[in-house]
């Protein structure tokens, strides 16, 4: 049969129209009309031999559709095949071309066989041959070269810059306070505030002595176990900046477990400005710290008017008592209360000193009225004040009014409410922790002692005013019991009067109705009075000072960029004087409200989440075991702690559920705006630290799981020096890596160890932190090293932790290795043995025009170095006025000006945008164009992806994934794997199988049947002229010349070398003709990458096998596994 009527009867054979099946035989100088079927023209690349000459090629390929089968191709199991279809150089025998594809290398085609599981009842399976199989040179019992033992000492990283500290915070001469003038006195003035005079008496007559002790007592337990938090961590290093007994204990509680905590936290170091606000964003973080902060510097705010108010409330009462109304009494509030926020603004503009002489002062006039009071209880009664409900101490009196009778609409929450805000106030030494001079001794110290006292003296005061004052008076003295009268147990009737006319009618005195109680039971009223103008005065002062520090240390850190304006300070003590004034306008609004009962529960819950946090802080701090968790102050429990914030949280929602929903929405949405915003702050906060303890528990847990190859995934080694300066190789590699696996750029640096690890160290947070800002999820790496190699080797033993360790490594094809000094050439190839040796996979890429941009970056830096001299110049001649030294620096500037340098326009992503802000003929347009093309989203077309050899699917999984990524999704798959040309069907068929099994899409399925025939003498003849200046042609010589030049030159390719390496040769010459072919128009070619037997390939003739396998094609990934399965089709 003529090689003519074989073609024809083939092609007879083929319907005319889409068959799945082409095999056609292409005559010398037929033209191919491969890639233009879909009408469009392939990419230009540089012309060669290889796509010129495709004499008498057979070439089969597979698309899904209608498969036909072609019996007159094949005569009794074989090929129909004459003499004239081979080639005219074929060296073989006639059916050389015909047999399996690899027949003659150890290296094994797909098959899957390979990945089956032991035992499989679906067929055998068989292990592919290991990559030291394929690797190692042609010996028995070769043991591999065990890397070198030496480890790289772990050594101290460079620290980080302290972080720059405001003018503002060390202003010369400003005023520092002590542990009690600092904080114990303003604690105690901050609770005992307006609630003990004139609010006190009406909680106990609601809920009684006994539940009105635990209010107080659970109030003050929070307050107390935040405020030991919050001194365990300020020691932690340097930081900146009956049932009314009952309600009285659980207001106590409240407030002393928050002091623990705050005691805890505050003694975590050297406390600065910011108070609670500080305390919890250096302990959980900006997030949480944010999102407290502007709810406690409101609730301070808000806590002014509530202060004001109750000054209001007496003055009013006192203006009634002597007909001197001046409108009416809510109004009258509103006026007074108006009023004195203005003087206290004035007081608190005037400085720090100022009000702390005046707090100083207030708290005297405090203790004075305190102790009148106590002093009133023992003087005896006249009948003015019995009729008000006074009688001394009466065993009768403190039975009736120890247990509660509330009100309609009162409850033992409500009552609790009203009453917390007094407890609030132990956070105001905290809070100017900025003016303290030494906040660690000075928080826990004085807030832990304030508690302590103010939680006696409001017991006190609530068990000695239930035991002399009756729940409900009239005030008339002539209600007095008549003879014979029934008094049902009612301790007053047995005392000789009769209030029962008060259960039907409402009264205007005892405990229940009169709000100055206190002032009718002490010995001096208008001390009382005194008394309560010096705590709602000394409280409001507090809070008004407070609110602006706290507002400003957060402005300062410039969460709330918005904010940023209420940061500035004045004068000495950096005075926050526009947030006095922010602080002023909103607590004037809320004095119109006028009413008391109104605004305490809105600021309970605002200052019950900032005690929430403050416990749950210290907790959190506690649990993450960080060693920067060393507080001074030892007095707490992490688990007290914990109780605390929940103690609180709950208190919350029995306060008010609505008020406490609104609060922790307001709270959540602010965490999620600064969460969103990522300010760019580092303060170790225990989130960090948890985060990390939860990292390495889960490395340490992975670690005790086998790997499991449904689980696989590429987790890669990228040599890409600085990841700036090969940013093409970095976004190929972080396409199939993202969210999937492990990648790490790496560094060698080269050179004198003590200057290599200086640079190394002084540019790692930089480079890492450009992989951040770039929103590349990949880690970087470096390391010094005396030659490349072993800086290599170093990295792919040591690189990784536990599991997570790379597993592949990735590499820039070396363009200019002809070019290079045989040491680099040597390193190269050896880094591909070393990842081979270590059962590491490789990945080669290969671009048209190259990888490293490093000289543009450095015209670009040049630039903007030559621009900002500009500026400067034109600045200085701006401002230089003087003529001398004028001329020198106009002529500098009119050198700048013929730079002609244009100012850079604005980056619209942070990605390597090198070059759009630079003149075209100052930098290479195609190697920029070439390192963003991986950047863009790729259009439709096709990853060709030429599965030559089973390497454990490696080659078949990385171009899989990128199919799956948003930039590479309208590409479809194109296989191609080599086969014998006589099994055409069986083999489309088992691939098609094999690919379904393993869930991947593909678009075509081509095979290869002519892989083996030899290479156009124009290929082969670029192929020898390549290799031909490191040839030795010892076989011209003799044998004398021959030895000595083996000697001379051991890196040149022998004739034996290249004889014993000639199918090989062939092979990669051969496949870059099918490539071009094939695959000139594709997206991406994915190729098995061939592997050098160690020592008997040369490094020169292995890069001349890359360079030709490579040549003139689109990117191209050389891709090698290690042999080991990376792809199952079991579930």
């Amino acid at each position: 049969m003529s090689h003519n009527s074989s073609s024809s009867a083939f092609l007879e054979a083929v319907p005319s129209n889409a068959a799945r099946f082409q095999v056609s035989v292409i005559n010398e100088n037929h033209e191919s009309s491969a890639g233009a079927d879909d009408g469009t023209d392939p990419p230009h690349y540089e012309e060669t031999s290889f796509g010129d000459e495709r004499q008498n090629r057979l070439r089969i390929s597979f698309r899904p559709g209608n498969q036909e089968c072609y019996d007159n191709f094949l005569q009794n199991g074989d090929t129909a095949k004459t003499d004239a279809s081979f080639h005219a150089h074929d060296s073989h025998t006639n059916t050389y071309y015909l047999q399996t594809f690899g027949h003659n290398t150890v290296d094994a085609v797909p098959k899957i066989e390979y990945y089956r599981n032991s035992g499989s009842i679906s067929g055998p399976k068989v292990n592919r041959p290991s990559l030291l199989d394929i690797h190692e040179q042609f010996a028995k019992n070769v043991a591999v070269a065990p890397g070198s033992a030496d480890r790289v000492p772990n050594g101290e990283g460079m620290p980080g810059d302290e972080q720059t500290e405001d003018k503002e915070d060390d202003q010369s001469g400003a005023v520092k306070f002590g542990w009690v003038k600092g904080v114990l006195v303003r604690c105690m003035l901050n609770i005992w505030g307006v609630m003990l005079f004139i609010r006190l008496s009406w909680i106990v007559g609601e809920a009684g002595i006994g539940l009105g002790v635990i209010i107080i007592a659970l109030a003050v337990t929070v307050t107390g176990i935040t405020g030991l938090s919050t001194s365990a961590i300020a020691t932690n290093g340097y930081v900146r900046g009956g049932l009314g007994v009952l309600i009285i204990l659980l207001s106590t509680m409240v407030t002393s477990i928050t002091g623990l905590s705050t005691s805890a936290i505050a003694t975590n170091g050297f406390v600065r400005g910011g108070g609670a606000y500080y305390l919890i964003s250096r302990s959980l973080g900006p997030e949480f710290g944010g999102s407290i902060g502007l709810i406690f510097a409101f609730a301070n705010a808000v806590a002014v008017a509530m202060y004001v108010v109750g000054f209001a409330e007496t003055v009013v009462d006192l203006l009634k008592e002597s007909d001197s109304m001046m409108v009416d009494p809510v109004n009258d509030i509103r006026i007074i209360g108006a009023i004195t926020v203005v003087i206290l603004l004035g007081i608190s503009v005037a400085g720090m000193e100022w009000e702390a002489k005046a707090q100083v002062l207030l708290l005297i006039i405090l203790l004075i009225a305190i102790a009148n009071f106590f002093i009133g209880t023992v003087i005896p009664s006249n009948n003015e004040k019995k009729a008000r409900g006074f009688f001394n101490y009466q065993a009768s009196i403190f039975a009736e009014n120890f247990g509660p009778s509330f009100t309609k609409g009162e409850g033992f929450f409500s009552v609790f409410a009203i009453f917390f805000p007094a407890a609030t106030g132990i956070l105001a030494g905290a809070n100017i922790s900025g003016d303290l001079e030494d906040p660690q001794d000075a928080i826990p110290r004085g807030t832990m002692l304030a508690i302590f006292i103010t939680t006696v003296a409001y017991i006190a005061v609530a068990i000695c005013v239930g035991a002399c004052v009756v729940r409900d008076a009239t005030g008339s003295m002539n209600d007095t019991i008549i003879p014979r009268m029934n008094c049902s147990g009612s301790a007053a009737c047995g005392l000789g009067y009769d209030f029962s006319r008060c259960r039907h009618e409402p009264c205007q005195y005892g405990l229940m109705n009169n709000f100055q109680v206190m002032s009718m039971v002490s010995g001096f009223g208008p001390l009382i009075t005194a008394g309560i103008f010096s705590a709602t005065l000394s409280s409001a002062l507090a809070s008004l000072v407070s609110a602006p520090k706290v507002f400003q240390a957060l402005c300062k850190d410039n969460i709330y960029k918005a904010l940023r304006f209420f940061a500035k300070g004045y004068g000495k003590n950096n005075e926050p004087l526009r947030g006095y004034l922010l602080t002023f306008v909103i607590a004037m609004a809320f004095i119109l409200i006028a009413e008391l009962n109104t605004i305490a529960p809105i600021i309970s819950n605002f200052f019950l989440a900032s005690y929430a946090l403050i416990n749950f802080s210290c907790f959190h701090a506690s649990y993450a075991k960080s060693p920067g968790w060393r507080p001074a102050y030892g007095i707490y429990n992490m688990w007290v702690s914990l109780f605390g914030a929940i103690l609180c949280c709950a208190v919350m929602f029995v306060i008010n559920w609505w008020a406490a929903v609104i609060t922790y929405v307001i709270e959540f949405f602010l965490y999620v705006y600064v969460t969103y915003k990522k300010p760019d702050v580092n303060w170790g906060s225990s989130t960090q630290a948890l985060s990390y303890v939860s990292a390495l528990d889960n490395a340490l847990e992975l670690t005790t799981v086998e790997d499991h190859v449904k689980n696989f995934r590429p987790q890669c080694i990228v040599l890409t020096g600085g990841p700036m300066t090969r940013p093409a190789l970095l976004d190929i590699t972080h396409a199939f890596t993202k969210n999937s696996g492990l990648c790490i750029c790496c560094e060698v640096f080269v050179g004198p160890r003590k200057l290599c690890v200086k640079e190394m160290n002084s540019s790692m947070e930089k480079k890492q932190a450009w992989l951040i800002k770039n929103k590349i999820k990949a880690f970087y790496a470096a390391v010094a090293a005396d030659c490349f190699r072993d800086g290599v080797r170093s990295l792919l033993q040591a690189s990784g932790l536990g599991r997570m360790k790379p597993n592949t490594l990735v590499i820039g094809y070396k363009k200019n290795w002809r070019k290079s000094p045989l040491t680099e050439i040597e390193n190269y190839v050896g880094i591909i043995h070393d990842a081979f040796d270590f059962e590491i996979g490789v990945v080669i890429v290969r671009i048209s025009q190259g990888f490293d941009i490093s000289q543009v970056l450095q015209v670009q830096e040049e630039l903007e170095k030559l621009e900002q001299d500009r500026l400067a110049v034109e600045a200085t001649i701006k401002d230089n006025e003087s003529e001398e030294g004028s001329g020198r620096i106009r002529g500098l500037f009119k050198k700048a000006g013929r730079l002609n340098i244009t100012k850079p326009a604005p980056k619209k992503d942070s990605s390597i945008n090198t070059i759009q802000s630079m003149h075209v003929g100052e930098f290479n347009r195609k190697l920029v164009e070439a390192s963003n093309q991986f950047k863009k989203k790729q259009g439709k077309g096709t990853i060709d992806v030429w599965w030559l050899f089973d390497d454990g699917g490696l080659t078949l999984l990385i171009p899989y994934i990128l199919t799956i990524r948003k930039k590479w999704k309208d590409c479809k798959l194109r296989i191609y794997v080599g086969g014998k040309i006589n099994r055409i069907e069986e083999e489309k068929i088992s691939m098609a199988s094999l690919l379904s099994k393993f869930r991947i899409k593909f678009a075509e399925i081509h095979i290869i049947g002519d892989i083996n025939v030899k290479p156009n003498k124009e290929s082969w003849k670029v192929f020898e002229e390549m290799i031909e200046p490191y040839r030795l042609h010892e076989s011209c010589k003799d044998l004398t010349t021959a030895e000595k030049l083996k000697r001379e030159t051991p890196w040149k390719i022998t004739d034996a070398v290249l004889e014993a390496a000639k199918e090989k040769s062939y092979r990669q010459v051969r496949l870059n003709e099918l490539l071009q072919e094939h695959s000139r128009a594709a997206n991406l070619v994915v190729l098995s990458l061939p592997v050098a037997r160690k020592g008997s390939i040369s490094d020169l003739l292995y890069m001349a096998w890359l360079e030709i396998l490579t040549k003139n094609l689109p990117p191209v990934l050389l891709v090698r596994g290690n042999h080991k399965n990376v792809l199952t089709f079991y579930s």
